[in-house]
């Protein structure tokens, strides 16, 4: 019997409540020294002349066909609202992987440029409502399923771009704790990272009232597939669990549309008449989108697309430098630990860390001094890393532009667009912790409802044309 149909007949046999735990535990974290390191750059697509207004379907459709032709070393895939994709491979060095992906963006925006389109890189769309591109039954249930708690879920699906950097999940390390050193440091670091690059402080032509607009979409939608798992226990342990206790969005078919359950979680389903396959397990552990996710590697997933055609590359290049470089990992390591005592008894993105950190940017001052010395930390590892002249210049321009004067891209959009001086100490420094901030209450979620149908979370300069 060949070796694929065997892999196939394993995935469609049915899997139980302690063979899903086995798989997921001996799956998701690869052990082993850090090897490898990837991103995944997501961008919103739009109009050379005027990128205010959306690309109209047909004019997406034909340049992504066009793009699909091209020899990418990066996979190439679009997002449900049409927002474009590069996932680099596994590189074994830095620089490797940012000239790799760097090449398939040349080409990329050569071809885009060819059909009048252009790229951005905010991480959430600035201007129009959420419009789905795909209409496939996988975005139809997911839809369906994300629409039952609330608006950010389309938001997310249809308007939101990020920069994702993939690391080795390292060591398996002794003590109870396993990877945890290197987990824990990414949740709480993860912190850091929304804070210094975000991003997307507009929906719909008016300043939400966060740095971070994505990042708080992530932290209100269904809290079962987006939160991370407990910290301070087995990893592995703790993934299993999630995975089993996360809700399942949809059951798929081979024709027609997806059932999407109410409220049935994966173990339940294992438990039923009818358990899953191995191939709805695999399909279950991709609608599931924590802020860290281990698929064998560790994927981080909180930072928004960044402005600039390179943006992309300075939280590539921190990121790794914090992870993969032996003393920069421990001064990050250090630097964050005093921040866990915000993150209380609740998951990132969840807790008061995470929310601070999407609503204020580097205007918070703990958040802001983590940043510096993690940004100095970063600046010192990467010659060691291979870093080339350009990326240590891209770091440190980024680095005296925003992190050392305590601000995030997102104030360059509010001081341009909004009218508002980025820099003013009454702009959102002084940081409240005591009191009821906007944004912690469920009144204050943000959502796609259109301007001037007030929630109580958009204020400011309607800037729409």
């Amino acid at each position: 019997m060949s070796d694929s149909v065997s892999d196939c007949t394993e995935r469609r046999s049915r899997v139980t409540e302690a063979e899903v735990e086995a798989l997921v535990r001996g799956i998701c974290f690869k052990t082993g020294p850090p090897r490898f390191l990837g991103v995944e750059v997501e961008w919103l697509v739009h109009e050379l002349r005027t990128p205010r207004l959306p690309v109209p379907p047909a004019r997406l459709e034909a340049a992504y066909a066009a793009l699909r032709t091209l020899p990418l070393r990066s996979a190439l895939t679009v997002e449900p609202g049409g927002q474009l994709e590069l996932s680099s491979a596994p590189a074994a060095s830095l620089m490797e992987c940012i000239g790799s992906v760097s090449a398939d963006l040349d080409a990329v925006r050569a071809t885009l440029r060819d059909a009048g389109l252009g790229l951005s890189g905010y991480g959430h769309e600035p201007w129009n409502p959420p419009t789905r591109f795909l209409h496939e039954p996988r975005y139809d249930a997911m839809e369906r399923y994300l629409d039952r708690a609330g608006p950010e879920g389309r938001a997310m699906m249809c308007s939101s771009a990020s920069v994702q950097v993939c690391l080795d999940a390292g060591y398996e390390e002794p003590g109870p704790l396993g990877h945890g050193r290197r987990w824990w440091l990414a949740h709480q670091l993860g912190a850091v990272l929304v804070a210094a690059f975000a991003h997307s402080p507009l929906a719909q032509g008016r300043h939400t009232g966060w740095r971070s607009t994505r990042q708080s979409l992530w932290a209100a939608m269904d809290p079962g597939r987006s939160s991370a798992p407990p910290q301070g226990t087995d990893p592995r342990a703790a993934w299993a669990r999630h995975v089993l206790d996360a809700p399942v969005m949809c059951v798929r078919a081979p024709s027609g549309p997806w059932d999407v359950p109410d409220g049935m979680t994966f173990r339940e389903w294992t438990r039923s008449g009818a358990p899953p396959t191995r191939a709805d397990l695999d399909y279950h552990l991709t609608t599931l989108f924590p802020p860290v996710r281990p698929r064998g590697h560790l994927e981080l997933r909180m930072i928004d697309a960044q402005p600039g055609d390179d943006g992309w590359i300075v939280p590539l290049a921190v990121t790794a430098a914090l992870f993969d470089d032996v003393e920069a990992a421990e001064t990050a390591y250090r630097t964050v630990k005093p921040l866990a005592e915000r993150t209380g008894s609740l998951p990132a993105p969840c807790n008061p860390l995470w929310r601070d950190a999407a609503r204020h940017g580097l205007a918070d001052p703990e958040l802001h001094e983590a940043a510096v010395i993690c940004f100095a930390a970063a600046a010192e590892a990467l010659p060691r890393l291979g870093a080339t002249s350009d990326v240590l210049d891209a770091v440190a321009e980024f680095t005296g532009r925003y992190v050392a004067q305590g601000r995030s891209p997102a104030d360059d959009v509010l001081s341009q667009l909004l009218g508002r001086a980025a820099d003013d100490p009454s702009n959102g420094r002084s940081v409240d912790r005591a009191g009821d901030r906007a944004g912690d209450r469920p009144a204050d979620r943000v959502t796609d409802r259109p301007t001037g149908q007030s929630n109580g979370q958009f204020h400011g300069k309607d800037i729409r044309t």
